[in-house]
């Protein structure tokens, strides 16, 4: 039986870090090369990490990450490599020599796939589709690629794409799969949103069994700023089954052996694919030759690591997006306002679920409106979660501020300007905690208040990671729910989930005085900045025309505060951040 060996690594680099990132790759290669793999597939730029942004302008970087590779190649021994890199060439790109610096802008860049065996560059294939939309900007940076390099490797004859590549039908995969190749290798940096790894899958189930083909989809991992990439990769045979599933949101190696005669006998006795006449004169396929396999190889019997619910892959993306945030940036602690709510609570478990209970200060900092429940409720929180706790009452300063201003202010009655003055002095004594002991501040605003302008700018917009940024209110607490569920004694008090939301800066405060019930707002919410959907569209869905009109209404009034907030984790298909670009200086109102 004609077998080949297939091994997926489902890394984590760091953008940017070339060094650490061929440390990454070089270790792996040695436990692929133990496993004694054929061929071992990293993900898209995984010299680079993804995404570069404009990194990529930098000649000097781009020199770095070809250096990079040539030091991956001398690695590669035994067995042949798919890297992502950034090439200077749609074809084999030349070794770099020192310096090699190009002027910037006189170059053109590609999205590549390095192919190495055996300590030799042998193609590279560059991406055709480059994605712009969304979190996406691929055309900023790169040119499309139009090769199609096909290698023969083992008697197996084998097709390189990248991410969007495997998207479209009639794209590279077609044409490949109709050239004479048996596997498809993609490689991917996809990032997550809720739902998405289910249509990737479905979708990459397709186009193996329209095609004929085993496709192997290699994805990163780990958090990139506002991106979280949840691994998933996956292998799945001629006819789209899956016969191999990578972890969730965890470093990985995948390792399969690939039954190829069946896949040759279903193509002998398919329907053929055409290869466009325009597209044949790309096809150029490449014979290696590696060592020959030990006859002691043992069957490998790759794992199909269950999928996870929705919401525990919301929970864990989260998890996954701090530690990073965190780690790669050189933090080690992170503090935490606590109020005594659901938010700050949720942020607060999430950062210890991240960072370990050591590395997480919680501050509590109560004004005269702070109730009893609240001081309570946070006290019981930290003592369930292990977390040192300050407390710094914030009255006195409170009543500094209003006698500085009572002569500027004589004549009007109290308002939000008093409700937000609490919020900057809670804003300024966090940011001096990370000042004195190098914490970074998380802030635990949700989309929904992001979305609506429900926070105070200098207050407790102020921070370095917003968290729960694109989490909508619902959903904060479906989330704290499902962490209660873990372990003996649930770590967020029941008091903190059940009773009404209130910011507590003015007596008997509860957020329905100034917001519709969150049940009513999050689904308002997610037709008008996630679906862009219109009032009369929103309206017929069934929702108050007054109440509609209202929230669009300040939704479209808070761009300046959300331009101006901590970036934070997407994992909504649309967040507040990259995903939505609105002008703040805007005359155009869908109400």
């Amino acid at each position: 039986m004609r077998t080949f060996r297939i091994a997926m690594v489902q890394m984590n680099p760091t953008v940017g870090d070339l060094d650490g990132n061929v440390r990454r790759i070089t270790a792996w290669l040695r436990e692929a090369k133990k496993a004694k793999a054929d061929l071992v597939a990293f993900p898209e730029l995984a010299i680079t990490g993804y995404p570069p942004e404009d990194l990529l302008l930098k000649p000097r970087f781009v020199a770095d990450n070809r250096r990079a590779l040539q030091k991956i190649v001398r690695h590669c021994r035994g067995l042949a490599a798919v890297v992502g890199y950034v090439s200077l060439s749609d074809g084999i790109d030349p070794k770099p020599a020192r310096p090699s610096v190009v002027s910037a802008g006189a170059c053109e860049l590609y999205n590549a796939a390095a192919v190495i065996a055996d300590q030799k560059l042998i193609t590279t294939y560059c991406k055709w589709y480059l994605p712009n939309y969304g979190v996406f900007d691929e055309s900023r940076y790169f040119h499309p690629g139009r090769r199609l390099p096909l290698i023969r490797l083992r008697g197996t004859v084998v097709g390189v794409n990248i991410c969007e590549d495997v998207w479209l039908p009639e794209g590279p995969t077609r044409f490949q799969a109709a050239a004479g190749a048996e596997i498809i290798v993609n490689i991917s940096a996809s990032p997550f949103h809720l739902g998405k790894s289910r249509v990737r899958e479905q979708m990459l189930a397709t186009r193996a069994r329209e095609n004929g083909v085993v496709l192997t989809y290699t994805n990163v991992v780990g958090g990139q700023d506002e991106l979280v990439f949840d691994g998933n990769s996956v292998i799945l045979d001629h006819q789209g089954e899956v016969i191999a599933r990578g972890k969730a949101f965890e470093e990985d190696l995948i390792v399969a052996d690939l039954n190829m005669e069946s896949v040759a006998r279903a193509r002998r006795t398919g329907r053929k694919n055409l290869l466009p006449r325009l597209v044949a004169s790309a096809v150029k396929v490449y014979t290696v030759s590696l060592p020959a396999v030990q006859k002691t190889r043992v069957r490998a019997v790759p794992d199909v690591t269950a999928v996870l619910d929705q919401l525990e892959e919301v929970y864990r993306a989260l998890t996954l997006g701090v530690r990073d945030y965190v780690r790669k940036n050189g933090f080690t602690r992170v503090v935490i306002g606590l109020s005594g709510g659901v938010d700050s609570a949720l942020t607060a478990v999430l950062a210890v679920d991240a960072l370990g209970a050591e590395n997480v200060w919680g501050l509590f900092m109560p004004s005269p409106y702070t109730s009893r429940d609240s001081h309570e409720d946070v006290a019981e929180l930290g003592a369930r979660l292990a977390i040192s706790v300050r407390t710094i009452p914030i009255t006195t300063m409170f009543d500094t501020y209003r006698h500085a201003l009572a002569e500027t202010f004589a004549g009007r009655a109290p308002d939000t300007t008093e409700e937000n003055l609490q919020a900057r002095i809670r804003g300024n004594l966090l940011m001096a905690f990370s000042n004195k002991f190098g914490h970074l501040v998380l802030t635990t605003g949700n989309k929904s208040e992001m979305s609506v302008g429900y926070a105070t700018l200098y207050g407790d917009m102020a921070g370095g990671f917003a968290v729960i940024k694109d989490v909508p209110k619902t959903m904060v607490y479906d989330l704290a729910r499902l962490r209660n569920l873990r372990g003996t004694t649930p770590v967020i008090p029941k008091r903190t989930l059940d009773r009404p939301p209130t910011a507590e800066l003015r007596p008997n405060q509860k957020d329905e005085d100034s917001l519709p019930p969150y049940e009513i707002l999050d689904p308002i919410l997610q037709a008008y900045v996630e679906e862009d959907r219109s009032l009369e569209e929103i309206v017929e869905a069934g929702y108050d025309r007054t109440t509609v009109t209202r929230v669009m209404t300040m939704v479209d009034g808070s761009e300046y505060k959300r331009r101006q907030a901590p970036i934070g984790i997407k994992i909504t298909q649309r967040a507040l951040g990259k995903d939505r670009r609105m002008p703040i200086t805007n005359g155009y109102r869908n109400s």
